[in-house]
């Protein structure tokens, strides 16, 4: 088992869980990863403002990134 913390970021906030999380292996990190996600996606999207980004990260027991899923608003065109 390894020990996971979770990481938003959000413009200039970015802020890393205290508490870590306990996962088997990396495809149940990941999997974690994605739910959350889908948790939070839709109130995140309805406020995120043109040009912004949004991500969200797994980081290892060292707090180094392991997974990342990132949210970007473009004007094209």
């Amino acid at each position: 088992m390894s020990l996971y913390f979770f990481r938003i970021s959000q413009g200039r906030y970015s802020g890393a869980a205290d508490q870590p999380y306990e996962f088997a292996n990396r495809e149940t990190a990941w999997n974690e990863l994605t739910a959350v996600c889908s948790d939070l996606i839709g109130g995140i999207s309805k406020s995120l403002q043109q040009g912004a980004e949004w991500q969200m990260e797994l980081l290892d027991e060292a707090k180094q990134p392991v997974f990342r899923i990132r949210l970007v608003s473009e004007a094209v065109g």
